[in-house]
């Protein structure tokens, strides 16, 4: 075999870390562009004394024939199989300096076996796609100003086909299209459906980086099911988990009998947490394998956002450790400035080669500067999940409503740092499993005051700048926290109170999407204004959503008491009719249907700064928006 297999200059662009396409370089690469049979196989193990490829070819043994060529000193082993076919499985046979081979899965592998099979399989990924017209929109479809409303699911438990078979990518797509359209969501987000040997995992123990799970059918049936998707409208979001990897000891850790992809030392290198292997930013091979792992998702796949998991615990060395546990950076501080100089170089890649696709960082600090560009010191996402308001909303909501009075602060905090980021508000699985109960649960009182404090919780997500994520099952208020082993509770939508909180949610969805003022300044102080912020002792709030010029500010109202409050007067910008855009307390969502006027006039009485004002009788538990029918008069 040739030792010249691999060109000199993507060798020296890997070693550089400034290689991000190594799914065209690595792994089992077609030896024609007729792709059935014949594979150029190329591994990096550095520290390998020798490299086979075996796998069904060569009856699992290591022959000569099949034995890999060092490609100059990139650390990276290539040969040619021409009896290699689709459907082949295989893996990298590697001596050790310890005197020992061990057999790992291919790291840059497009397929794999079904768990808890382990190899790599030789595929096709050959695809006619049909979502031109879905591509040609999606710059404008994601820009900062455009209504988007993500439905966060689990692929394996959304719904099941029979007793204990979740659906595959051919029989999800048609349904889960048809019923996020009805529900008004712009998106989905898939958990993780990288391939991952535990499925309790969620997909959030990582093994196969370019590798759809075969839980649920071919990597060319996951490109078939985010086609049909697009060509229904529906743009499709993947997470995706660079901050560590499993210690299986088929996959990364340990690659050639040394440290390769994570770091030699376990304070820097162990996750405690997750029991789980960190990677090792600081060497350039591995950011241009994680670069390259979220290109091939989005060129390949036609991936319309990556969310990337966990970022807090890659910016920060001591992230989940105590004192001692950590070794600090070399200026002495707790920043891991190898990490923050990887998600710069993602966001610019994906920037760089994709400006329409969004990048998302679930980031629970305040470390500053996520969504800023990379040019002007940030990291570089289109959008940080606000894991504050969440935690806040929540932790408000679960008091006794006559003693919210006392934790007003808890829901007017969020305007403090609103816009220091590019939110998305999140109502994520995390916050509906490990006894955490579901979303229903968390609400105080009866079964009645259970729902009407959901509907709150959602009205103030959707009324608040920033874009949407709910979790799948809460759209319905499903009673049980979410098992990854069980569908969703469909049968409790033939409940009306169950019924309601799903209509509820899909007219909120459509007057996010129907009024610019509730998302062309999501992420800008010009889309906000407070009314009424200091009323803690009737546990009500008002702002107003404002748009350009020439769109009708919202005015956004909340009960936050079971206590109806008639002639409430609050002040507003333009005078004449306002009507009622929405009211959770509408019989129709299963509220108590307290008598509002569709249309309340103003009068020139001055309130809350403001020239003119309306008094309005406001239902219990209820989150209301209004619009004004006309301009009016200021």
């Amino acid at each position: 075999m040739s030792d010249h297999l691999i060109d000199q200059h993507d060798r020296w662009l890997f070693n550089e870390g400034a290689h991000h396409r190594l799914f065209d370089l690595l792994g089992a690469q077609p030896l024609t562009s007729m792709a059935a049979s014949g594979r150029r196989f190329a591994v990096w193990a550095p520290e390998a004394l020798h490299v086979w490829v075996v796998g069904d070819f060569s009856d699992w043994e290591p022959n000569d024939k099949y034995r890999l060529q060092p490609q100059g000193d990139s650390g990276i082993w290539a040969g040619t199989v021409p009896e290699a076919k689709v459907g082949h499985r295989y893996k990298f046979r590697i001596g050790t300096k310890a005197g020992y081979d061990v057999e790992r899965a291919d790291p840059l592998a497009f397929a794999a076996e079904l768990a808890p099979a382990t190899a790599s399989v030789v595929t096709d990924l050959s695809y006619q796609w049909n979502d031109q017209a879905w591509l040609g929109e999606r710059g404008a479809k994601q820009a900062i100003d455009q209504p988007i409303s993500i439905y966060e699911m689990h692929v394996g438990s959304w719904r099941h086909a029979e007793a204990y078979r979740s659906l595959s990518w051919s029989e999800l797509a048609a349904p889960l299209a048809e019923y996020v359209l009805s529900c008004g969501f712009s998106h989905v987000e898939l958990l993780p459906i990288m391939e991952h040997p535990f499925y309790g995992s969620w997909g959030y123990q990582t093994t196969g980086y370019f590798a759809p799970t075969a839980r649920y059918g071919s990597p060319t049936d996951f490109m078939g099911f985010v086609d049909q998707l697009h060509q229904s409208g529906v743009g499709v979001i993947l997470d995706w988990v660079p901050s560590h990897f499993p210690s299986d000891d088929f996959a990364l850790g340990n690659f050639d009998g040394s440290h390769l992809f994570e770091h030699t030392d376990p304070k820097e290198g162990w996750h405690q947490d997750w029991q789980s292997y960190i990677f090792n930013y600081g060497r350039h091979e591995v950011r241009s394998f994680l670069v390259s792992s979220a290109l091939h998702w989005i060129e390949r796949y036609h991936i319309d956002g990556i969310r990337v998991d966990a970022v807090a615990s890659m910016l920060y060395r001591d992230y989940s450790r105590e004192e001692g546990e950590w070794i600090p950076n070399k200026f002495g501080g707790r920043e891991n400035l190898e990490a923050i100089q990887f998600l710069g170089e993602l966001n610019t890649a994906v920037g760089a080669t994709h400006p329409d696709v969004i990048t998302i960082a679930e980031e629970s600090t305040a470390f500053p500067g996520v969504t800023r560009p990379v040019d002007q010191g940030g990291l570089g996402f289109h959008y940080k999940w606000d894991m504050g308001w969440m935690h806040d909303t929540l932790a408000y909501l679960a008091n006794d409503p006559v003693h919210r009075r006392f934790h007003h602060s808890q829901v007017t905090f969020r305007g403090v740092y609103a816009f220091s980021e590019q939110y998305v508000l999140p109502l994520s699985h995390d916050e509906v499993v490990h006894g955490k109960g579901s979303l229903l649960t968390k609400m105080p009182g009866d079964q009645w005051r259970q729902f009407a404090n959901l509907r709150l919780l959602y009205g103030n997500q959707w009324f608040t700048p920033g874009k949407k994520l709910l979790f799948m099952g809460q759209e319905f208020a499903q009673g049980t926290e979410w098992n990854h082993d069980h569908p969703l509770d469909w049968s409790l939508l033939e409940a009306e109170s169950h019924a309601g909180i799903l209509r509820w949610i899909s007219d909120l969805n459509r007057l996010y999407s129907a009024e610019p003022a509730l998302h062309v300044n999501d992420a800008s102080p010009r889309g906000f204004q407070w009314v009424v912020l200091d009323d803690g002792d009737n546990s009500v709030l008002a702002w107003l959503r404002l748009g350009n010029e020439s769109d009708r500010p919202v005015l956004c109202v909340f009960n936050l008491t079971p206590i109806p409050r008639p002639d409430y007067r609050i002040g507003t910008p333009i005078g004449g009719a306002w009507e009622v855009l929405a009211n959770s307390d509408d019989s129709g969502y299963g509220g108590s249907g307290h008598p509002v006027p569709e249309l309340i006039e103003t009068t020139e009485t001055g309130c809350h700064g403001q020239l003119q004002s309306l008094t309005i009788a406001l239902p219990p538990l209820a989150a209301m928006a209004l619009g004004p029918v006309s301009p009016g008069s200021a």
